[in-house]
C-alpha cells in the first residue's frame, strides 16, 4: 500500500521541485517503488525528472479530467533516476477551471490513485505554491505533507499559513492528512539567522524537524539544466549525499506512522 505525499510550501521558491525529485531520486536509490506526480503546470518536476513535458502523450491533466486511468499516463524518468512520472505541462493550467464543474473536484486525483496503490511504496506530488484546486487534490490525496523551508523570517510567516490550511483540509476534506515534518533546505550554517531560525523551528515544532538538513550546493542548483536530480547528476555532491540521507529517514519515518 503507498504512502503518498505532497511537498508543499505556499511560499515560492524555497526549493520545493528540488526537494521532490531529489526525494523521488533518493528514495529509488534505497530500494523504493517511487511515483512522483507534478501538480504544478509549469512542469519542473516533469523536465528535472528528464521527461520532456512537451512530448507528452498525456499529463495529470488527463487524469484530473477522467481521459485517461493514471496507469495510462505515466511514464519512466530519465536514465538512472529508477523512478515514475505522471508529468504536467501548460495544459494542466486549464484544469483549475475545467474542474469547477466536475463532481467531486477535490478528490480526483486521490480517486485515480487508487487503481495503482499496490504498484508503489511512495507517491511524491510536488505541489504548486498556491493555495488552488490543484493543490487541494494533491492535499486531499496524500496521508501527510512534507514542506521544504528555508531558513528564514518570511519562511516562519508562510509556515503558519501552511499550517492552518493543512489543519482546515484535515478537518473538512481528509481526516488522515497530517505534517510529517519540515525540511531545511539551502541551509548555510555560516550565517547566524538561519542557525536561529533553525533553533526556533525545534523549540516549536520538536519531532516534526528532520533531522536530515540538505545544505545550499550548487551542483543541486545546475542539474536541472541537464534534465536530472542532483542526486543523479553528481551523487558525490554534498546536497546529493544528503538527500540520500534523508530518503532513509522518510523511510525510516514511515515505518513509525
Amino acid at each position: 500500500m503507498a504512502k503518498t505525499f505532497c511537498v508543499a510550501n505556499q511560499k515560492g521558491g524555497v526549493g520545493k521541485t528540488t526537494t521532490a525529485v531529489n526525494l523521488a531520486a533518493g528514495l529509488a536509490q534505497v530500494g523504493q517503488r517511487v511515483l512522483l506526480i507534478d501538480l504544478d503546470p509549469q512542469g519542473n518536476a516533469t523536465m528535472g525528472s528528464g521527461v520532456d513535458k512537451r512530448a507528452l502523450e498525456r499529463t495529470v491533466y488527463d487524469v484530473l479530467l477522467g481521459s485517461a486511468a493514471l496507469a495510462q499516463a505515466v511514464v519512466p524518468a530519465g536514465p538512472g533516476c529508477g523512478y515514475q512520472v505522471l508529468g504536467a505541462n501548460r495544459e494542466l493550467a486549464g484544469a483549475e477551471i475545467e474542474l469547477v464543474e466536475l463532481p467531486q473536484r477535490e478528490q480526483r486525483l486521490k480517486l485515480a490513485l487508487a487503481a495503482v496503490d499496490a504498484d508503489y511504496d511512495f507517491v511524491l506530488i510536488d505541489c504548486p505554491p498556491a493555495l488552488s484546486l490543484l493543490t487541494l487534490n494533491g492535499l486531499c490525496a496524500a496521508n501527510g505533507v512534507v514542506v521544504p523551508m528555508q531558513c528564514e523570517y518570511f519562511a516562519l510567516e508562510g509556515l503558519s499559513d501552511l499550517v492552518d490550511t493543512i489543519k482546515q483540509v484535515h478537518a473538512n476534506l481528509n481526516r488522515e492528512l497530517k505534517l510529517i515534518g519540515l525540511l531545511r533546505v539551502m541551509f548555510d550554517p555560516r550565517i547566524t539567522l538561519q542557525q536561529q531560525v533553525s533553533e526556533q523551528l525545534k523549540a516549536h515544532f520538536g519531532a516534526k524537524v528532520f533531522d536530515s538538513v540538505i545544505p545550499r550546493n550548487v551542483r543541486l542548483a545546475e542539474a536541472p539544466s541537464y534534465g536530472q536530480p542532483g542526486v543523479v547528476f553528481d551523487p558525490s555532491a554534498r546536497g546529493s549525499k544528503a538527500f540520500v540521507e534523508f530518503a532513509h529517514e522518510m523511510v525510516a519515518r514511515i515505518g513509525q506512522l
